[in-house]
């Protein structure tokens, strides 16, 4: 018999009320997956797990505590609830929190118009291993790969249902299907590795093994013959596969946590330029097919599309309701929780405005310069947005990719780095994070 997850949670908030909580919520989840992964044409790791468990967050007076459990009986959700009450009365006291008015909880309560459950049969254990099969071998047919570390494929659907004491109570499916593979090529200490993978909430939309394991086998033999690249300043270009991770940073100091906090170099930036004329940073939480995707928040706010930057300005933060009440501000339906932390502000889906170019187009533009395929490591100061990363890609002359490079640092500042970042047009629309490869110029760089 399916649990049913929204009785579970009612009763858990009516145990929590019974023990003396003055308001409370509630996160069941349950789910089940597949993993498969293959070495070597044969079978060397098989995985299939499935669960259920819930998290209760009581409040009293201005005190919080939060418990979990995966033991749904009727005993064990009373003793739970008791639990969290005496915790919470011990918890240091906090102004800011408390549930949503009534009158501001979201409509919409489920996510079938966002389409993230596939209605399609879940895949066998052994078509998972045969696209790791197919993955694998089609690495292993690219010259110069020399053997495959790992190969694998996953399936996993689950349900999640939030309900609260000021009467919200909705949930939604998810599903998600996986291939990756991870293809060396070289050998001794000439070896080098890469790797390529594809993640879809539909398994329609998966992107075949043949062509993961051609780019990962691929991917590993253009890195052969990496060398230390010269110290100096030059234009570096971001690949799209990790050029996400600057406008990560760039969220991280808008979210109402850090500002609060006052550890954000963008605390002083709102209603000013943080990025160049002419492109905004979008999220979009009714995407339809895409992780980020769901129909309320964490506290049962309505999710709604807002532009974070606008034509370059920084129009406001990323707030759940405690930092909202923090800053005086209005939430942005941006909460999310674990079952065992209280809500505190996250993204969803974020979109980055493209450019015209293509990357090829910049590589040409950049003259001399470094593409960025892969960031190691991080040193950056969330209070000054001084960055510095090591770094593996390909060295640029002329206007063309001339060799692997790697084992250097990169380094600026993420003020005026973002500033003068230049798009391309190849972000892929399928991902929770749209950001194509962009193109920095003048950062320093640290080789030999």
């Amino acid at each position: 018999m399916t649990l049913d997850l929204a009785d579970l949670t009612t009763r858990l908030i009516d145990a929590a009320r019974k023990a003396g909580a003055d308001a409370a919520d509630t996160m069941a989840r349950d789910g089940a997956s597949t993993s498969i992964g293959v070495r070597e044409g044969k079978l060397e790791e098989a995985e299939r797990s499935e669960g259920a468990e819930v998290g209760l967050r009581v409040i009293v007076g201005r005190r919080q505590a939060c418990v979990s459990s995966s033991d749904l009986r009727d005993a064990a959700l009373t003793e739970m609830a008791a639990r969290a009450v005496a915790m919470a009365r011990e918890a240091p006291d906090d102004p800011y929190i408390g549930l949503a008015e009534v009158g501001a909880l979201s409509d919409l309560r489920d996510a079938t118009a966002l389409e993230l459950h596939d209605p399609a049969a879940p895949p066998s254990p052994d078509e998972l291993m045969q696209d790791a099969l197919a993955a694998e071998a089609a690495a292993r047919t690219v010259e110069g790969v020399t053997q495959v570390q790992s190969a694998g494929a996953s399936y996993g659907a689950s349900r999640v249902w939030l309900a609260a004491s000021n009467g919200f109570s909705g949930g939604y499916e998810r599903t998600h299907r996986q291939t990756y593979c991870t293809a060396i090529a070289g050998t001794g200490t000439g070896m080098e590795r890469d790797s390529d993978g594809d993640m879809r909430l539909f398994q329609a939309d998966l992107r075949t093994p043949e062509d993961i394991g051609l780019r990962a086998g691929e991917r590993a033999v253009s890195r052969l013959g990496a060398v230390q690249p010269k110290t100096g300043r030059y234009p570096v270009l971001f690949d799209e596969r990790i050029s996400g991770s600057l406008i990560g940073h760039l969220l991280g100091a808008v979210n109402g946590s850090a500002i609060a906090r006052g550890s954000s170099f963008l605390r002083n930036h709102l209603g000013k330029q943080v990025l160049p004329d002419g492109l905004s940073l979008i999220e979009d939480p009714h995407r339809k097919r895409t992780t980020g995707s769901r129909p309320f928040d964490a506290e049962g706010l309505p999710t709604a599309r807002r532009a974070i930057i606008e034509n370059g300005i920084l129009t406001g933060w990323t707030l759940d309701l405690a930092t909202a009440r923090k800053l005086g501000m209005t939430p942005t339906g941006n909460a999310a929780r674990g079952l065992t932390s209280p809500p505190s502000p996250a993204n969803w889906n974020i979109a980055l405005t493209q450019g015209t170019a293509s990357r090829e187009d910049l590589i040409a533009q950049m003259g001399t310069g470094f593409l960025v395929t892969s960031l190691i490591g991080s040193t950056i100061n969330p209070n000054t947005g001084d960055y510095s990363r090591g770094a593996s890609g390909f060295w640029v002359e002329n206007g063309e990719i001339a060799y692997p490079v790697n084992e250097c640092t990169i380094a600026g500042n993420l003020l005026e780095m973002l500033r003068r970042i230049v798009p391309a047009n190849d972000a892929r629309q399928h991902l929770s994070t749209v950001v194509p490869s962009l193109l920095i110029e003048g950062m320093t760089l640290a080789g030999n």
